[in-house]
């Protein structure tokens, strides 16, 4: 193992035909890297395997439970409600963990007894109208209901009023 072995010619031409080196060093060089090497390897198994592990934790998008009038009241107040994170789903087709969890709430007030009336207007006081898919009509939501006819009308002027414009004006002669 104390034998020597010569560089690269390059590495003769840098530094001279005397420059050796002992095989030993290249070999505890060699184990380190490989050392290295299995130990990313072990840490990105570990870490998949937590990644993975996690996701079998999850909550299921829709926990059904034994009594099914109950579920099927659930259900009902869930697709009337917006998904907070996901904003263009209802509560019941959304499967973000806290739409999960305000399904869980909405079925814990229906358990313990609270009407769908009661759930709404506590889900509207606590996270506004905006949880609501459709939000009542009242001053604040006026535009809001009324605003898509506005622009139909408006629209529908404004191209009566370009198609007339044309109509009135006259050929121009040359």
């Amino acid at each position: 193992m104390d034998e020597c072995i010569d560089l690269s010619r390059r590495a003769r031409r840098t530094h001279g035909p005397g420059i050796r080196i002992r095989r030993r060093s290249l070999d505890g060089v060699a184990r380190r890297l490989q050392a290295v090497a299995l130990a990313t390897l072990a840490a990105l198994a570990l870490a998949l395997a937590a990644g993975t592990s996690l996701d079998a934790r999850a909550a299921p998008a829709v926990d059904m439970r034994p009594d099914a009038a109950l579920e099927a009241r659930v259900l009902a107040l869930a697709a009337e409600l917006r998904c907070l994170v996901c904003q263009n789903q209802s509560l019941a087709d959304s499967h973000a963990g806290l739409a999960v969890d305000l399904k869980n709430q909405v079925r814990d007030q229906l358990r313990a007894g609270r009407s769908e009336a009661e759930v709404m207007a506590y889900m509207t006081e606590r996270y506004g109208d905006f949880v609501r898919y459709r939000p009542p009509f009242k001053a604040v939501t006026l535009l809001l209901w009324l605003g898509p006819g506005l622009l139909l009308i408006g629209g529908a002027w404004a191209l009566w009023r370009a198609l007339g414009a044309s109509q009135a004006e006259p050929p121009a002669r040359n």
